[in-house]
């Protein structure tokens, strides 16, 4: 990951990924990129081509909102990666503050009786865990990073069913929810690309925060669960984000949580 040039490696990445049929371009004879190119691009979004040279080799890296705009049009973004690409434009990047769990949050997460629950960080690195947490997967455990463990760790391989779906999500997730100009996330990536499956999804520059969706494990010990997650915000601590995991009241998965300590 260029962290340097965190706004210029996007925007070319996604004009590589916009096929010239989509933008009424002509798609047949000898193209040199799979996508737009760079004058196809400046066109569709009505500015010069010198002007986006400049943007994707990072010498400008402030863009107006107004050309922001036009170039999510032309580069078909989603609400999730249009809002990256405003914060990858943004004059400073974002820096997590390295606050503490309260004690609160603490008690909190205790209280969740048969619901794991942990806090990680925008970095995915868990702050908190409450023991149900813990039971459901070694990669709750504080100080762990979710996201190295997603790829680097084979138990969380066999935990998922669904593991290129999930591992897909995480590094989306990661995109959004971390600045790649924080030098410690950029480590982490740099860690991360030496694994071809990571190294894939990163360069696919999708960006889509954690949701409230269904996740499947395979757990050793109490077999199959289906849990919902949640993903809340912490008022007055931004950086943190409290993941919940429930079962539907008296489904099977409800039994396997039950058992879980």
């Amino acid at each position: 990951m260029a962290a340097g040039n965190a706004l210029g490696e996007f925007l070319k990445a996604r004009r590589g990924r916009v096929p010239p049929s989509r933008a009424d371009l002509p798609g047949h004879g000898r193209r040199r990129v799979a996508g737009l190119r760079r004058d196809e691009l400046a066109r569709l979004a009505g500015i010069s081509e010198p002007y986006l040279t400049r943007l994707e080799q990072g010498v400008d890296e402030h863009p107006s909102p107004q050309v922001l705009r036009a170039l999510a049009r032309a580069l078909e973004l989603d609400a999730d990666t249009r809002a990256h690409l405003f914060a990858l434009a943004a004059p400073d990047p974002v820096r997590p503050a390295e606050t503490e769990v309260t004690p609160d949050l603490h008690q909190l997460l205790d209280a969740w009786a048969g619901t794991p629950a942990y806090v990680r960080n925008r970095r995915f690195e868990v702050l908190a865990a409450n023991k149900w947490a813990r039971a459901l997967a070694p990669m709750y455990e504080p100080g762990h990073n979710l996201v190295r463990d997603m790829f680097l760790d084979p138990a969380a391989r066999r935990l998922f069913p669904d593991w290129p779906e999930i591992a897909a999500q995480t590094v989306a997730a990661l995109r959004a929810e971390a600045d790649p100009r924080d030098p410690v996330t950029a480590r982490l990536v740099a860690e991360l690309e030496n694994d071809e499956d990571f190294r894939g999804l990163w360069a696919r520059y999708d960006a889509r925060p954690s949701r409230d969706e269904l996740k499947r494990f395979a757990h050793p010990h109490v077999g199959e669960l289906a849990l919902r997650r949640q993903a809340l915000t912490v008022g007055g601590a931004e950086q943190q984000v409290i993941i919940v995991y429930q079962a539907v009241p008296a489904s099977p998965s409800a039994e396997a949580l039950a058992r879980l300590l």
